[in-house]
């Protein structure tokens, strides 16, 4: 199963907690895609990046994805010639949602080669061209556009040996070699990736993870971080299911209070506290932590 199908598959059981406001949700996530078929960023444009999470929302709660409309929108950007690393894997990840048949073949290896051109000297991935390594965010859009496009990345032994070098010295992970403090999000997704890849993760970095629960729910994006965000508890909680790791019983309960306090009646989440915007991203990333949570 492919790293989109896992984070859906998650997604699909936030409704056991979201109840009636479940059509809240539907609405909204119908909302953030134009006539055009494109995810609305948050300042209403249409972005790549914004309609995978759009589709992916609409997907979570069951709702119909106007195909025809996306495909559309999808093809004017024909094989991603033109596009950052980040959105020529968001349009791999639109092709799969919709239906990868649907995705011309020479369309595919073009966005495979493309793709593969963003790999750095150490094996890893990364967008910025400044940069001599890849980063675990790098490789976790990578792989996911691989996966989304049905296949694997090559030589991925030397994936997971980028990932290794990006081991910060309290014993989680960053996205720059030698870090002294890692980072959650690069260590929740370099656990995910390399569970889903079926290598080993050392049991203490679950312990790491645990340690960024903040005292009112919700996790921390680095230790000390002033707040709790949205992103970080949701790939958080994804990384702590990967290594079968169980919440402890405070901990869900606050983050089910974290969680809930990031919603509103529109029917999307906020980031975090101090954010006054909805968009796609965050509320998919609600129902993640939601569908997690519904179980743990």
């Amino acid at each position: 199963m492919s790293l989109r199908l896992q984070l859906l598959q998650v997604a699909r059981l936030a409704p056991r907690l979201l109840g009636d406001s479940t059509d809240l949700v539907r609405a909204f996530f119908r909302s953030q895609l134009t006539e055009d078929g494109a995810g609305r960023d948050r300042d209403g444009r249409p972005d790549l990046y914004y309609t995978i999470f759009a589709l992916a929302g609409l997907q979570s709660v069951d709702e119909p994805v106007p195909v025809e409309r996306v495909e559309a929108f999808l093809r004017q950007h024909g094989d991603g010639s033109q596009l950052d690393f980040v959105h020529l894997s968001a349009l791999a990840r639109c092709w799969a949602a919709i239906g990868k048949e649907r995705l011309p073949a020479d369309t595919r290896n073009a966005l495979l080669e493309r793709i593969e051109s963003f790999r750095k000297p150490d094996g890893g991935y990364e967008g910025d061209p400044k940069l001599g390594h890849g980063t675990a965010y790098g490789a976790f859009v990578a792989l996911g556009a691989y996966e989304d496009l049905g296949v694997t990345p090559p030589k991925v032994l030397k994936l997971i040996q980028a990932l290794k070098r990006l081991e910060s010295a309290d014993g989680a992970w960053s996205n720059v070699p030698g870090a002294k403090v890692g980072a959650t999000n690069a260590t929740a997704g370099a656990v995910t990736l390399i569970r889903h890849l079926g290598f080993p993760v050392n049991q203490t970095v679950g312990d790491w993870l645990l340690a960024q629960a903040h005292p009112q729910g919700g996790f921390l994006a680095v230790p000390g971080a002033p707040m709790p965000d949205l992103l970080s508890t949701a790939t958080t909680l994804h990384a702590l299911a990967a290594m079968d790791r169980r919440l402890p019983v405070e901990v869900k309960e606050r983050c089910l209070d974290f969680v809930d306090s990031l919603w509103n009646a529109g029917g999307g989440f906020h980031g975090h506290w101090a954010d006054d915007h909805l968009d796609a991203e965050y509320t998919y990333y609600g129902l993640l932590a939601l569908g997690h949570l519904s179980v743990s």
